[in-house]
């Protein structure tokens, strides 16, 4: 997946005033955010995180001076929290997409949905993994970032929830709490799925299209409380 352009006139003045005296051998003239974001995720690997990254590392992946980076950027935590954001409007975006093209069709949403997540897991821009990992290793910056990415799709979920419910003629309990178990089991899951071969993946598929199904049924199924 390619990054967007800046939409920031702000971030595009300050990326086309790199001063002269940062530019060297190899270096860039100007820098974008986009960029740096760029830049910082091709490091990015299997056993790295955003968390271990250093300044001068992503500087140098960009080509440019790492004084030119702070005209971006406050510090490495600031990459790293937008990298988070960038990862979740990337996934929100291509999983609606997914419940998109099925909407009306006989195709399960479900199903649907976990492919796009795994799919995504397995793209080359590596933005799922930022999201997976720094929930669970970066700062608390990066966790609280997360945190609220996970609470974007849970909504996102519950609205969805209860508009199947609804063309179901079906009673749902507790629609945000049947988001949140979702939304959490999936990056579970997702999170153990990374370190496994993609070979795996239909098997992962299959069972967590069935855990997620278990949990709609019994939300769907377990009466009020008194």
């Amino acid at each position: 997946m390619t990054i967007a352009p800046a939409n920031n006139a702000a971030d595009a003045n300050l990326s086309a005033s790199a001063a002269p005296e940062d530019h060297g051998p190899g270096r860039k003239p100007s820098i974008s955010r986009e960029d740096i974001l760029a830049a910082a995720l091709k490091l990015i690997g299997p056993h790295r995180s955003v968390s271990t990254l250093s300044l001068r590392e992503v500087a140098r992946e960009a080509g440019i001076a790492p004084n030119s980076f702070y005209r971006q950027f406050r510090d490495m935590d600031e990459l790293a929290v937008a990298l988070i954001d960038l990862a979740g409007r990337s996934l929100r975006h291509i999983i609606g997409e997914a419940r998109q093209r099925v909407a009306g069709g006989k195709r399960s949403v479900i199903r649907s949905s976990v492919e796009a997540f795994m799919e995504q897991l397995r793209a080359d821009d590596k933005l799922l993994h930022v999201l997976l990992r720094e929930g669970t290793v970066g700062s608390d910056a990066f966790k609280q970032a997360v945190d609220r990415e996970l609470q974007f799709f849970e909504e996102e979920l519950r609205l969805d929830l209860i508009r199947l419910a609804r063309l179901d003629h079906a009673t749902l309990h507790e629609p945000a709490l049947a988001a949140k178990a979702i939304t959490r089991l999936v990056f579970a899951v997702g999170a153990t799925a990374m370190d496994l071969p993609p070979e795996k993946d239909p098997e992962l598929v299959e069972e967590l299209s069935t855990m997620v199904r278990m949990i709609v049924t019994g939300a769907r199924a377990l009466p009020p409380e008194r």
